[in-house]
């Protein structure tokens, strides 16, 4: 986990809204759940997947090269792309950031891994 999740300063305030995973460059990018893709190409000068689940939550991932096409059903575990060699997201290091929103809403994206909401407690 190179960066996580973080929505303290406000929906359009600074934050980070989604979470970065550090990888190499030319990695398989696989979908989160089955859904619908509605975006497959480039933002920002950025390759970028989004795909739109059952749910009404919609992943999205950068920076990738997009093996996938606008409409394309996949299931979950779907090769979506391989990690961009450039522009990076992370600066220097490579990372795929995974972010996730239901409607208008960011929510954190380790929910899609089932890993969020978990709480290291000390021992009593």
């Amino acid at each position: 986990m190179v960066r996580l999740f973080d929505l303290s300063s406000g929906t359009y305030a600074a934050g980070h809204r989604g979470i970065d995973l550090g990888t190499t460059p030319g990695t398989p990018v696989l979908a989160v759940a089955t859904g619908r893709v509605t975006h497959a190409g480039r933002i920002n000068g950025r390759g970028t997947v989004s795909v739109l689940h059952a749910d009404g939550i919609r992943s999205t991932y950068e920076p990738v090269e997009p093996r996938v096409t606008r409409d394309q059903m996949i299931a979950a575990g779907t090769p979506l792309g391989t990690i961009a060699e450039a522009p990076l997201h992370c600066g220097d290091v490579a990372c795929l950031h995974l972010g996730a929103r239901r409607g208008k809403v960011y929510i954190d994206p380790l929910a899609l891994l089932g890993a969020a909401g978990v709480r290291l407690l000390p021992v009593p």
